[in-house]
């Protein structure tokens, strides 16, 4: 089975974000805003059947997203 790299939107150098595949040093992509990471980066969680995680100005973790892989087990 193939490794999974799930998609962050992180905030880079004070300046612009930066999307990134989990445990991959090379960004995919450089972005001025969060919104157009935060698009580019669900587009990509979609295509992939990955988790976006979203994070703020600190750094923390602030929106979370799974798409075609939800590892929690809940009916319905």
């Amino acid at each position: 089975m193939a490794e999974r790299h799930d998609i962050h939107v992180v905030p880079h150098d004070h300046e612009g974000w930066l999307v990134r595949r989990e445990n991959q040093d090379e960004p995919i992509g450089n972005y001025a805003t969060q919104a157009e990471a935060e698009e580019a980066g669900r587009t990509i969680a979609k295509e992939e059947k990955v988790e976006l995680f979203v994070h703020s100005h600190t750094g923390q973790i602030r929106d979370r997203s799974t798409y075609g892989h939800d590892p929690r087990n809940i009916p319905g």
